[in-house]
């Protein structure tokens, strides 16, 4: 019984610190960006998809969801805090749906089955790139108003780097799997 406990205690302390170091990541993804107007581009998706697929959907969830908790209360690790604001008013900013869209990210390349061919795994990882940029259009058309080119604003600029992030993963994905051992 005494094993079962420690046994038990060490994996939540290995999914604690994963989390941890999965926030840091994505705080640290946030900060490389290439300044977009009204959203910037980072390498937060990348980060959101190989966190899913490196530690499946239910860590991948709560890294992505502290990361927002953090956001929230004003840590500044959002692309473009504490510049241009902090907690709740930057979070319902221009970039929120995108933020949001991070959650079904995850969740979608935690799903990825590992005897899929590299084709199947392409598709499923522009599923869950494309859910970031649903919500987020949803959410900037509503805010900046649906009669600007929300499109051209908040999908078309990020298009090709995208491409290229999802490729890169889908070679990757049968090494990056493997992490899921060690938690």
């Amino acid at each position: 019984m005494e094993l079962i406990k420690t046994n038990i205690n060490q994996k939540i302390l290995k999914s604690l610190f994963v989390i941890i170091l999965g926030s840091i990541a994505l705080t640290i993804s946030a900060k490389f960006k290439i300044p977009f107007y009204p959203v910037p581009m980072t390498m937060q998706t990348f980060v959101v998809l190989f966190l899913g697929i490196a530690f499946g959907y239910k860590i991948g969830l709560a890294t992505v969801g502290i990361y927002l908790l953090e956001g929230m209360v004003g840590i500044p690790v959002f692309s473009n805090s504490p510049e241009k604001g902090i907690g709740l008013v930057y979070f319902t900013g221009p970039t929120m749906g995108y933020l949001i869209g991070f959650l079904s990210a995850v969740f979608l390349a935690g799903y990825l089955n590992l005897k899929n061919n590299i084709f199947l795994i392409f598709i499923k990882l522009v599923l869950a790139v494309s859910t970031v940029y649903i919500l987020g259009v949803f959410w900037l058309g509503s805010l900046i108003g649906w009669e600007k080119p929300i499109f051209q604003l908040g999908v078309t600029p990020f298009l090709l780097a995208e491409l290229f992030k999802i490729c890169l993963l889908s070679l990757l994905t049968k090494k990056i799997i493997k992490f899921r051992k060690f938690i």
